[in-house]
């Protein structure tokens, strides 16, 4: 039986991440940075991040559920989730820019790891995550969400690699603003 919790932990907490992160900004980094680089150093700058950032989640989630009861706990959770939703609905800028600049003498694995930790530090998924890790099993929380972010990652890697080879960013960004809803396209 704690076999079959520990991978329903994990697999509850693959299928969350994964939805969240979609789309988001760590995958369209990798997206961006693996078209012009080889792909090996950015799934492993971008892999090396996410564990990071998944275990200081995962310490964080699970000491403040030793500190504080698991109503409040959820509670916070909640108001936290709420305010990210209120404040990307309120959010109609766009300030992502186009290019990624690329620092002479840096490795691309070091640019990516370093891309990926400050982009996604406090982001919703690392406050799921140490909200999951805060009520219930803290490892096979950290092994869903570890793999999922590795995967969306590859993915991103993935689509980079081949859509944006083929389409130039500008036009990826153009068609993701048109279907976003809520954006406004802004003159360039």
């Amino acid at each position: 039986m704690a076999s079959f919790e520990f991978l329903s932990v994990s697999l509850s907490s693959f299928s969350l991440i994964t939805l969240a992160e979609i789309g988001d900004k760590s995958q369209l980094v990798c997206m961006t940075v693996a078209s012009r680089h080889r792909p090996w150093p950015v799934i492993l700058g971008a892999s090396t991040a996410f564990i990071i950032l998944n275990t200081l989640a995962v310490l964080f989630g699970a000491s403040i559920a030793a500190w504080l009861p698991e109503r409040v706990i959820a509670g916070l959770v909640a108001v936290l989730f709420g305010a990210f939703a209120i404040h990307i609905l309120l959010d109609q800028n766009d300030n992502s820019s186009e290019d990624v600049l690329e620092k002479p003498n840096h490795g691309i694995f070091l640019t990516t790891f370093l891309l990926i930790l400050l982009a996604e530090f406090g982001d919703k998924t690392q406050i799921a995550v140490a909200g999951l890790a805060s009520s219930i099993a803290p490892l096979p929380v950290w092994i869903g969400a570890t793999i999922a972010l590795i995967s969306i990652s590859i993915l991103g890697v993935w689509a980079g690699r081949t859509i944006l080879q083929r389409l130039k960013l500008k036009w990826l960004r153009r068609l993701l603003l048109a279907i976003s809803p809520g954006r406004n396209p802004q003159p360039r």
